[in-house]
């Protein structure tokens, strides 16, 4: 049975229907979207597919699906708008806003660290109950609690899972919203887009189940052994403390889907993203929608962190939570690009020098970030351009 493919495609971008369409022809796609903006048109946006792993649900227009790492830089954009508006510092300490977060040594680390990567609280090392990440306030408490890795400020630590957790406590206990509601109301209700934390009960049946390569099942945690090396006990600890921290074993639950785990649990359509991305292009601001000021997006997508990261296990480049374009895992030609991939290989990037907003979501998730298939489909684009 052939893969039903749905959407427009401008008649200039065939070349990225054509990609869109060979994914789940010769590159095992099974359920995907993906959504481009190009200096304010929408000129692609194609859904196909099946949102189960049996094909026996077709991807809807308005199918969403998790996009893992993806919402971290919408994380961080949930801060940089509070600094913004003046109500939050980059080189303050985060513990001006929340005072426990002093605690273990970590009086002097400022929000700017924290916002790229080098904080140096990727991991917890006190073991935590299964579903622990289910609780806000039990991981806001414990990341309060926990003890730099290394010295902050000293290198690249990539926070895997804890990232959001950190961004979305300082946006709580500024704005008094809890992050997945301040999402929906400063950037979700403003550009009217399905991107979402945290679940609620009506948005459920439109989810697309996840099916992992492999199986998706959580592995049984080992406690760590004391020959281990830091880097190891911090990889360790950062995908699997708590248990099912990276959604192993839980991603097509509904308690899973209805929480806010905004480093991972993020669901929504390319078209979400790609909007999102879109205004971003325009220096943060399009026509009637305004989600940051030029010049914090410009020091934002600036490197504030370049090299060896013990969590990757490679050279990464990043601004305040978004990745920046690199030879080794580009967002494009041009050099100013800047988003995020995700666990399977989900994409949210802008490129401002050509003006383009793009996003794909995909439910066969294979465990890396690029992939041949969302390449493909970034490669269309500009040889389309």
């Amino acid at each position: 049975m052939k893969n039903p493919i749905n959407g427009y495609c401008d008649s200039a971008f065939q070349q990225v229907k054509n990609v869109f369409e060979s994914n789940f022809t010769d590159g095992g796609e099974l359920g995907a979207a993906c959504c481009v903006y190009v200096d304010g048109r929408k000129v692609v946006d194609l859904w196909g597919g099946y949102t189960n792993k049996n094909k026996t649900c077709i991807w809807e227009k308005d199918t969403l699906v998790g996009f893992y790492s993806a919402g971290k830089p919408l994380a961080a954009l949930c801060a940089l708008q509070l600094v913004d508006s003046g109500q939050l510092e980059l080189d303050a300490p985060v513990c001006k806003w929340w005072p426990e977060f002093a605690a273990a040594g970590k009086s002097l680390i400022t929000v700017r660290q924290l916002l790229c990567h080098q904080a140096c609280i990727p991991a917890i090392r006190e073991r935590l109950p299964d579903n622990a990440m289910l609780d806000w306030a039990l991981m806001a408490k414990v990341l309060a609690e926990e003890a730099p890795w290394y010295e902050p400020g000293s290198r690249h630590t990539y926070h895997t899972n804890t990232y959001g957790f950190l961004a979305g406590e300082l946006v709580r206990r500024i704005s008094g919203l809890d992050f997945g509601l301040y999402f929906r109301k400063k950037i979700a209700e403003l550009l009217n887009v399905d991107v979402i934390f945290g679940l609620k009960e009506a948005e459920l049946p439109r989810v697309a189940e996840l099916v992992w390569r492999p199986s998706g099942e959580a592995p049984d945690y080992q406690y760590l052994d004391e020959s281990m090396t830091t880097e190891q006990r911090i990889i360790i600890n950062s995908y699997f403390n708590p248990p099912g921290f990276s959604s192993l074993g839980l991603m097509n639950t509904k308690k899973w889907r209805m929480a806010v785990i905004p480093s991972t649990n993020g669901h929504g359509t390319a078209r979400g993203i790609a909007k999102i991305y879109h205004v971003l292009s325009h220096g943060g601001t399009y026509k009637k929608h305004r989600l940051l000021s030029k010049e914090l997006l410009n020091e934002a997508a600036s490197v504030h962190s370049k090299g060896p990261c013990p969590v990757l296990e490679t050279e990464v480049t990043f601004g305040l939570g978004f990745q920046l374009t690199r030879p080794d895992r580009p967002l494009g030609p041009n050099p100013k690009s800047f988003g995020h991939y995700g666990t399977g290989g989900s994409l949210g990037f802008a490129d401002p020098d050509a003006r383009i907003g793009f996003g794909y979501v995909m439910n066969d998730i294979i465990p890396r970030w690029q992939n041949p298939r969302n390449k493909a489909l970034v490669d269309a684009v500009y040889k389309c351009i």
